[in-house]
């Protein structure tokens, strides 16, 4: 569903009704409040994956996004982005999690809709592709994304891989989650 301001803008940034019940979830499973080890070694491994230079797992709460994963190639430096906190209407991984389903963005510019964005002038982001985390609860937790700087033609092989990435790492959650309720 679109939503609209008052004055009949279309919104860039979706509305998000289940943001409270994210963060509920967020803290029971531990994430999205503190950088993890771990999620950066899984972030690095999505960017090597995919051949890109910006990789990502990404939390979203009702006021901002947190990379709890990041990676970038040293090559991509000295660019500031990503940073590990950026605000909702900042980047296309709250597209994700209000749709519930994996965006494809091969040049962002193509798309009026996402051309506008923050991330396109002070980051220089060209290309996205991101899955949403969904757990087995259904909620979308957030998302693992990869970035790049120049349009790229990510395919049905790239949306296959972010996709099965995803779920690898929701696995690796919900594994987790049962270790610690059975210890």
């Amino acid at each position: 569903m679109t939503y609209y301001e008052s004055t009949g803008h279309l919104l860039l940034t979706p509305v998000d009704r289940e943001a409270p019940a994210r963060v509920l979830r967020l803290r029971e499973l531990g994430l999205g409040e503190r950088v993890d080890a771990g999620l950066d070694a899984f972030a690095g491994r999505v960017a090597r994956t995919l051949d890109a230079p910006y990789a990502g797992v990404n939390f979203i709460d009702e006021e901002r996004q947190f990379f709890a994963g990041l990676h970038h190639a040293p090559q991509a430096q000295p660019s500031d982005y990503p940073a590990r906190a950026l605000a909702r209407d900042h980047g296309y991984c709250p597209h994700v999690v209000v749709r519930r389903r994996a965006l494809v963005l091969e040049d962002v510019r193509d798309i009026a809709r996402f051309a506008g964005n923050a991330v396109v002038d002070e980051s220089g982001v060209r290309s996205y592709l991101g899955a949403p985390l969904t757990d087995r609860l259904g909620v979308v937790l957030g998302t693992v994304c990869a970035v790049d700087v120049v349009p790229r033609r990510w395919g049905t092989e790239g949306l296959a891989t972010i996709k099965a990435l995803a779920a690898e790492l929701v696995a690796d959650f919900h594994a987790r989650e049962d270790g610690l309720r059975a210890g």
